[in-house]
């Protein structure tokens, strides 16, 4: 496999009220093509500034951005726009525009990009809802949808136009542990039958045990441990890392000895 992800000492400083606040300091990372990346961290560790650095929705103050061996800091507002085109992303609270059906939501994408076939962009909706399992829900209202379903809209949305990476904010924080289980199942298949790449960025490890290949630990906006997710299990070195696993473990068995939450 190939990097398709990479950042390249990778710094991200904001202004606040006259101090200067670093969210990334020298992040050094590569995504390999087709695996799914995990990224966790508490609030505050910088993961969600990272990810959103992928798509260009945040600027780094300082390294690069390679994507398919491209620079993103380097692209003007058609590159980027074409870059985007390629790069899915769903959110922790979906997003959704209230005011669309189901299929104008996952649609949506396809009409920003220029497509104008009513014909082809139906199709492909349909294609798209079939494989989230919502066929019978393309007419309905966010509204009218349970939490599952929604996320299940925003997944359809994010591949509408066939995107190679799918980025995931805590995509699944939202959501009770069935439906949890349910959605990273989804993304599994997704991973599997499109050879799509997902960078999922979570605070729960319990998430990333679940669906990644590897992950990298943040903390205080740097990456303190990163590998083969089994061998970060098995072997936590950082008090960060051992936490997150510790803390897995204790959700394990609340699970395990007290049944599941009700949906």
């Amino acid at each position: 496999m190939s990097a398709i992800v990479e950042f390249q000492q990778i710094r991200k400083n904001y202004r606040v009220r006259e101090r200067e606040i670093r969210a990334l300091d020298g992040i050094d990372l590569a995504v390999e093509a087709g695996e799914v990346f995990g990224v966790i961290g508490h609030s505050g560790a910088g993961k969600s500034t990272l990810i959103r650095l992928v798509n260009a929705l945040e600027r780094p103050s300082g390294g690069r951005v390679l994507v398919d061996g491209e620079d993103v800091t380097a692209l003007d507002d058609a590159g980027l726009r074409a870059l985007r085109q390629k790069i899915g992303m769903i959110f922790q609270h979906f997003n959704l525009l209230s005011s669309k059906t189901v299929a104008q939501n996952v649609a949506f994408p396809l009409r920003i990009a220029g497509r104008r076939d009513d014909d082809a962009i139906a199709a492909r909706v349909a294609e798209l809802l079939g494989r989230v399992g919502l066929s019978d829900q393309a007419d309905k209202y966010p509204a009218q949808l349970s939490g599952g379903q929604k996320q299940r809209v925003g997944i359809a949305r994010a591949l509408a136009t066939g995107p190679r990476i799918l980025l995931c904010d805590e995509a699944t924080s939202a959501l009770d542990p069935r439906t949890t289980r349910s959605v990273l199942a989804l993304l599994d298949e997704i991973n599997r039958e499109l050879d799509l790449t997902i960078i999922l960025i979570t605070h729960e490890m319990q998430v990333i045990r679940s669906l990644c290949d590897r992950v990298a630990v943040l903390h205080e906006g740097r990456v303190v441990e990163m590998g083969a997710v089994s061998e970060v299990f098995q072997n936590p070195r950082h008090p960060e890392t051992r936490e997150f696993v510790s803390e897995s473990e204790i959700v394990r068995l609340r699970r395990d000895g007290g049944g599941e939450a009700a949906r």
